[in-house]
């Protein structure tokens, strides 16, 4: 175990592994419960979703270990999942069931990336400042994703959206606020799982409130149910469900769908790999990500998983960063962490206990943490700052993770031409600009 997973030769032991793996876990957990709660509502079945996200968290988190060896781990995003449910089922019309169908062809888009090292150059010609205003977008729509799913905010308060009088009529919204107090506080005081204790504590004070409901005859334990194996709609990438006959226009809307999950899960992983590899000194040489080919090859077969058992982008959680805190330096961590996910399939009744509004302070929260990124944007450059906050502005405005990415390339070129600064346009940035400018144009005159 000490010559594979190089115990000593990063300075640590199998207990403080163990103990880091622990941390890990109790930090991400809450995805176990808002995970399905989110693609619940995009029809799929709760207790599904549930052992799909376990289980690949698991397969990810253990390729992870032993391709990469780094003490990292993986499950399906958040962000990804609001995106697949509220923007592509919900916004776009379309069925859960195409929605895997891309997460699919982009996780095997992304093994061939991967083997091939092509991840790594696409990454270095997008923008700087475009990938960290895609990581503050993506927090403010997950922060007004809880808000909402806690009826703390409302369009029936005689505004275009505000928050309602905190009175026994709005019971779910007040223990949501009361939980998110809590989890600040633990957060604050670095108790590790924070997240995870307050979604537990704010689970716990609902029951007075009557937001927590206990079913009759209730067991915390039970058989895991069966994923949604393989439930694949390919059909549906070209096919008009309507007419039953080709069209461009669902193949360009696919497209886009596509693009979106590639493009987020890309930036997800890739900050969260140089996040932990920073703080836990697991660079080499020349500055990189050590076994950088292996982690990212491990979040592509995650989500080639993922998507066969029935959820949405596995990627790399920020949250493996207080593992390292606590010590991990090895993919013996990530052993650990796997080996907890497993041993929570049994326990799906008590995750389901779990109502939005306990959810929603962990959304709101997570929120903050991908607003870290803000204070890298270089907003005194018009260039740069400009672009960054079209994205940002967009993304929970529209309620549409994709159209603050496509916005925001747009924005990007039109900015650095006005500013004389074309040759800092990276090809790639023209041709995914000519495409969403496309894709705007023909959904104006469809």
């Amino acid at each position: 175990m000490d010559k594979f997973f190089k115990l000593e030769e990063r300075q640590t032991t199998v207990s403080r592994e163990v103990i880091g793996g622990i941390t890990t876990f109790l930090a991400m957990a809450y995805i176990l419960a808002v995970n399905p709660n989110i693609l619940s509502v995009s029809g799929m079945n709760w207790g599904s979703v549930f052992t799909a996200t376990a289980i690949s968290a698991a397969i990810a988190t253990l390729i992870m270990a032993f391709l990469a060896n780094l003490p990292v781990a993986l499950a399906p995003g958040l962000g990804l999942n609001a995106f697949f449910t509220f923007t592509v089922v919900q916004g776009m019309g379309c069925s859960w069931q195409l929605a895997l169908t891309a997460v699919l062809i982009e996780g095997i888009l992304f093994i061939i990336l991967s083997l091939f090292g092509v991840r790594e150059a696409i990454i270095r010609s997008i923008p700087e400042g475009l990938k960290k205003a895609v990581a503050v977008g993506i927090g403010l729509f997950i922060t007004i994703i809880g808000l909402n799913n806690a009826g703390i905010v409302s369009t029936d308060t005689g505004t275009l959206i505000g928050f309602v009088n905190f009175d026994l009529a709005h019971s779910a919204a007040i223990v949501a606020i009361l939980g998110l107090i809590i989890t600040i506080v633990l957060y604050g005081l670095n108790v590790p799982g924070a997240i995870l204790i307050g979604i537990v504590i704010t689970t716990i004070i609902g029951i007075p409130f009557g937001v927590t409901k206990i079913p009759e005859n209730w067991k915390p334990i039970s058989v895991p149910e069966a994923p949604h194996f393989f439930a694949f709609d390919f059909k549906g990438i070209f096919i008009n469900a309507e007419t039953g006959s080709f069209s461009l226009a669902v193949l360009g809307k696919f497209f886009v769908i596509f693009f979106t999950f590639l493009f987020t899960d890309l930036f997800d992983t890739i900050g969260t790999l140089l996040g932990v590899a920073e703080q836990a000194n697991l660079r080499d040489e020349n500055g990189n990500i050590q076994n950088a080919k292996g982690a990212l090859m491990a979040d592509a077969i995650g989500t080639v998983a993922g998507a066969c058992l029935g959820t949405s982008t596995v990627t790399s959680f920020v949250e493996s960063s207080s593992g390292v805190a606590a010590g991990a330096r090895t993919g013996l961590a990530s052993v650990v962490t796997a080996a907890f996910f497993l041993v929570s399939l049994f326990l799906s009744p008590m995750f389901a206990l779990i109502p939005s509004a306990a959810t929603a302070p962990a959304l709101i929260f997570v929120g903050y943490l991908m607003m870290k990124s803000v204070v890298d944007i270089k907003f005194d450059d018009p260039t740069e700052g400009v672009p960054a906050f079209i994205t940002i502005m967009v993304m929970p405005f529209s309620y549409s993770i994709s159209k603050g990415i496509a916005w925001g390339i747009i924005a990007y070129v039109i900015a650095k031409c006005a500013g004389k600064k074309i040759k800092e346009i990276p090809i790639i940035t023209w041709i995914l600009a000519g495409i969403f400018l496309l894709n705007i144009i023909f959904e104006a005159v469809k």
